[in-house]
């Protein structure tokens, strides 16, 4: 297929062109795939999509683009789309359902047409609602027979870019591409500079090969290059007469494209000059709207204006769009365009509404963006008024992780209810504020606000409110491990709640309860939990739903409890869908260390790495993942395990809890146990022993104890320790290597048979810490055996694992061996009494170690390794 354009021959994208023909092919035979085009701004990723679009003729093509409002649109792509098809998807769009159910409606759009093609254009600018659509559609569009196709500046996506989420989690998914468009070479652009007269070699220096950049320079017919893509761009508008100019003018103020109607209102004494404007190709036609060929020339242009014509165009679009016959405006882009007008009566109309409607549908970072808006505007609000929008503003920080904005928005809203004297909403402002103060690891601070809130509200008589202020107290109590105090508050808080008109204050109240009990071992906290977690849901409330996912891995991870931490994916998918981008960051944290406990290390490492790359500031958060990370690092035998360790510590250092301490203590001691040095144990986890004693928490005394003993510290083993460790700290090694093997804890059951007296027993935790690949217990283990006079011990892992560059752990070479005989996952799912999502993830895991894109390439990868066919 050659690939042109009417502006210009696509130079050096055949094999791009390539790519995409073959998604389309296989999207016809059913395998539907999606494909991401990246590249920096100017490399022509839009005149290559559009080019292969016009060249393939798909059956049916939709498209939708990001656009480049301040504040995106929610689901922007999406509403093109919706436009377009109409039907149950508009329906979903106009009457803003969650995000969920208008994905929903988009699938089942893509399932009725069969090869449909769809553009998602520029999704670096994407709201966080569309980027979730994305992330479950990758997931979800291989049974659908689509090619997807999404642009993307990859200039602007850096490492703390949201989409960067999305294309993390993808990464591993078979029916996704990447497709990166490079820069021209030096000949490419000879060929172009030459009729020209331009010295090439200077021409590609200058603009490094950039196709937008290189054409915009030869377009301006100047001798000399200029020196940015600015110059370029201006030379050639000013050659337009004044008419098109200030169409030109027009056109900028408006992000992405400027509907006809829209540019008769603001500009008519400028729409004869629209053909000129075409025809310069500096503009070009969008159906019934008119776009820049390419956005950074529209925003050369929107720069370059003066101020004062800047905001009256603005000021004349916000009047066109309020005044336009529409059912459902368009929140978002009324807002940008008063706050670009200077309108703040307008600012403080629109973006409030637009901040209600994107956290409706998930898109909780644009709402918070769209709040900070409105408090720009609204200095001279009334204190209340501005008391509420910094809560709110306060609340969608909080839910994408903007811990420091969220605290600093709450107490200036309790200064404004301190002014005007309000009791009640300084109450539960300073109850809210404890919350806040927890996630930024401020446990006095959150302590303190929590104490306040009570006196503020005890005062005011019992009910509801009041009631949430105990509940506070309980939440506090939960997360610092005291029982008593815990379980004290919630009786309090269920006193005064009606658990008929406030479902949702019930829920959040039986979380903790439920969590608490759960630390304690007892076994009816479970359906405590999980009977909270279905009350929030069906009240709505989206945040408790992934705290109560949250606590069933913080309780399931303590207690080793893996049929509760299996939950955890069934969490990761429900705060995807609700963009609680923290909670679900958490869940990862919790199945990272499920996966070290259940000797998936190269799992552990990597669920680990992932969370730690994202941008956030919650400091547990870092605890969880860098202590995983170096006791995986540790275990193996790898470098560099102090660096993480001292970070964990740093942050844990003087909290009062065992959430923040523990992983740290335990990680510290267990390192000190294989150097066998009984003074760092001592000094890494005494405090922590006698903290975990006096809560009552029988794993972390058992766990420290024993890592204290293997270290050298001669003690008696804690009363309450969890039984595994008991039994280990009472010398029945027999005993826990078996408890540990029916928990599910390998390294744990080849430590204990280690501790044998036997040299079969001994001989079988040596092969099961070598197919672990635990290089130093294994080295321990091994001289105990020489000191025994043993011989010809192996001295590495078994030939299967020699054999395993791909570094799989044991249990993805169960699931590869099974892979290779032809199963599905459901098949292997049941065979080695997994849960089909576990094995959805194994599968994941494989096929990116193997560097393959199917089950038939990682086939044949493992026969060519001599992996297939070799169960772990």
């Amino acid at each position: 297929m050659s690939i042109t354009s009417p502006e210009a021959e696509l130079l050096e994208r055949d094999g791009a062109a390539a790519t995409l023909e073959r998604a389309l092919a296989d999207a016809g035979r059913g395998d539907g795939r999606l494909v991401f085009v990246s590249g920096e701004a100017g490399i022509g990723k839009t005149a290559l999509v559009r080019a292969f679009c016009s060249a393939a003729e798909p059956a049916r093509l939709l498209a939708g683009a990001c656009d480049g409002l301040r504040t995106p649109r929610p689901l922007g792509p999406l509403v093109d789309i919706a436009a377009a098809v109409g039907g149950r998807l508009e329906e979903a769009v106009a009457s803003g359902r969650p995000a969920h159910a208008v994905f929903d409606a988009f699938l089942d759009e893509l399932r009725a047409n069969r090869g449909t093609v769809v553009v998602l254009e520029d999704v670096h600018r994407a709201d966080e609602a569309t980027l979730d659509v994305l992330g479950r559609l990758g997931r979800r569009v291989e049974p659908l027979g689509a090619l997807v196709v999404a642009t993307f500046r990859a200039d602007e996506v850096g490492r703390s870019h949201p989409l960067r989420i999305v294309l993390g989690e993808l990464a591993t998914v078979p029916a996704v591409r990447r497709l990166r468009l490079e820069p021209l070479t030096p000949a490419a652009v000879a060929g172009l500079a030459e009729p020209r007269g331009v010295d090439a070699a200077e021409l590609h220096a200058r603009t490094g090969g950039n196709p937008f950049f290189v054409t915009e320079v030869l377009a301006g017919d100047t001798d000399a290059v200029p020196a940015t893509i600015r110059d370029a761009v201006l030379a050639r508008a000013a050659r337009l007469s004044s008419p098109a100019r200030d169409l030109l003018d027009a056109v900028a103020i408006v992000p992405e494209r400027a509907e006809l109607w829209l540019l008769e209102a603001i500009a008519a004494d400028a729409l004869d000059a629209l053909d000129e404007c075409l025809a310069s190709g500096v503009l070009r036609a969008e159906g019934r709207a008119i776009a820049f060929r390419h956005e950074l020339a529209r925003m050369v242009i929107e720069t370059s204006l003066d101020p004062r014509r800047r905001a009256a165009l603005h000021r004349a679009a916000l009047r066109s769009l309020r005044d336009a016959p529409a059912e459902r405006p368009d929140l978002a882009r009324l807002a940008h365009h008063a706050d670009a007008a200077g309108d703040a009566a307008a600012v403080l109309e629109h973006a409030p509404a637009a901040a209600r409607r994107a956290a409706a549908i998930g898109a909780h970072r644009e709402a918070a963006e769209q709040y900070a808006r409105a408090l720009r505007s609204g200095a001279a609000l009334p204190p209340a008024e501005r008391a509420e929008l910094l809560e709110r503003r306060s609340y969608e920080c909080y839910l994408t992780d903007q811990t420091a904005e969220a605290i600093a928005a709450l107490e200036e809203a309790l200064a404004c209810w301190r002014a005007t004297g309000d009791r009640r909403r300084e109450g539960l402002g300073l109850d809210a504020l404890a919350s806040r103060l927890w996630c930024a690891s401020d446990i006095a601070g959150s302590e303190a606000a929590t104490v306040q809130a009570i006196e503020v509200l005890e005062p005011l008589g019992p009910g509801p409110d009041l009631a949430r202020a105990y509940a506070g107290g309980l939440s506090l109590a939960m997360n610092l491990e005291k029982a008593e105090e815990a379980f004290a508050w919630g009786e309090r808080a269920l006193a005064l709640l009606d658990s008929e008109q406030d479902p949702a204050a019930l829920a959040s109240v039986l979380i903790d309860i439920g969590t608490m009990q759960l630390l304690l071992g007892r076994p009816n906290g479970r359906a405590t939990l999980e009977r909270s977690i279905a009350m929030a849901d069906a009240a709505g409330v989206d945040v408790d739903v992934g705290r109560g996912y949250i606590n069933l891995g913080w309780a399931g991870t303590r207690t080793r409890d893996f049929a509760m931490v299996d939950r955890l994916e069934d969490g990761i998918e429900y705060c995807t869908a609700h963009g609680l981008e923290l909670w679900r960051l958490y869940l990862i944290a919790y199945r990272s260390r499920a996966e070290l406990d259940q000797g998936r290390w190269s799992d552990a490492a990597e669920s680990a790495d992932y969370v730690l790359r994202q941008p956030h500031q919650a400091p547990l958060l870092r605890v969880l993942t860098l202590t995983v990370l170096a006791t995986v690092r540790a275990r193996r035998g790898d470098p560099e395990v102090r660096s993480p360790l001292d970070e964990a510590r740093a942050i844990a250092m003087d909290k009062p809890d065992l959430q923040h301490r523990a992983p740290v203590a335990i990680a510290d001691a267990e390192v000190a146990s294989l150097a066998r040095r009984p003074a760092l144990a001592a000094a890494a986890s005494d405090a922590v022993m006698a903290l975990a004693a006096d809560r009552d928490a029988g794993w972390i005394t058992g766990e420290l104890a024993l890592w204290r003993r293997r270290a050298g510290i001669d003690e008696p083993c804690p009363a309450g320790a969890a039984n595994p460790y008991a039994l280990q700290l009472a010398g029945d090694w027999a005993a826990a290597a078996e408890a540990w093997r029916v928990i599910g804890c390998p390294y744990e059951a080849a430590l204990a048979l280690g501790e044998a007296d036997d040299a079969g027993s001994l001989r079988r935790a040596l092969d099961e810490l070598h197919l672990l690949g635990a290089v130093p217990a294994a080295a321990l283990v091994a001289r105990r055996l020489r000191e025994r006079g043993e011989r010809g011990l192996a001295r590495g892992p078994r030939r299967s694992t020699a054999a395993n560059a791909a570094r799989l752990t044991a249990r993805q070479l169960e699931v590869l061996a099974l892979v290779v005989q032809g199963m599905r996952n459901a098949e292997i799912a049941h065979e080695l009494v997994l849960s089909e999502r576990t094995v959805d993830h194994h599968v994941a895991a494989i096929l990116r170690k193997l560097g393959a894109r199917t089950r038939a390439e990682a086939s044949a990868s493992a026969v060519r390794l001599g992996l297939g066919g070799q169960p772990g």
